[in-house]
């Protein structure tokens, strides 16, 4: 799995015209399944995420979480996030999961994150969306479950 996170002041999701999702304070994830993820690496990956300290204190030091601040978390699915762009140029998408393998594992993901107490709004599998947000700071975190 791979994971961008952007720390926000408020993010939106739209789909058409409604509003699908929306938090004040919090995290943006983008979240991108590939072939071989599982419900594993979706607890993994969530874990993380709830408790990577990205959040300033008083001191203005990044020492709290997203759980420690209580914000929310914004989760949508972007498979363009296995872009292999190396040849030519338009990229590929065919280390993405399938969407039947790929929607569960998200919402795996997003129900990972609401286990460890986050509230979690999210966009609408496989549609087009509009993504609003304000980044604070800004934070921007790159994360691939299998790098490292």
């Amino acid at each position: 799995m791979k994971a961008l996170l952007q720390r926000v002041t408020r993010a939106a999701v739209r789909v058409d015209t409604e509003t699908t999702g929306k938090i004040g304070h919090g995290l943006l994830v983008l979240l991108c399944v590939e072939e071989d993820d599982s419900a594993e690496t979706a607890a993994f990956l969530a874990g993380k995420i709830a408790k990577m300290r990205i959040f300033s204190d008083d001191e203005g030091r990044f020492n709290l979480s997203v759980t420690d601040i209580g914000g929310g978390v914004l989760a949508i699915s972007q498979f363009t996030l296995a872009a292999d762009w190396r040849k030519g140029n338009r990229p590929s998408f065919s280390k993405a999961a399938r969407p039947d393998l790929a929607e569960p594992l998200y919402q795996t993901f997003c129900g990972c994150l609401r286990d460890l107490g986050l509230p979690v709004e999210t966009g609408v599998f496989a549609a087009h969306m509009e993504v609003e947000l304000i980044n604070d700071g800004p934070v921007t975190i790159w994360m691939d479950s299998r790098a490292g």
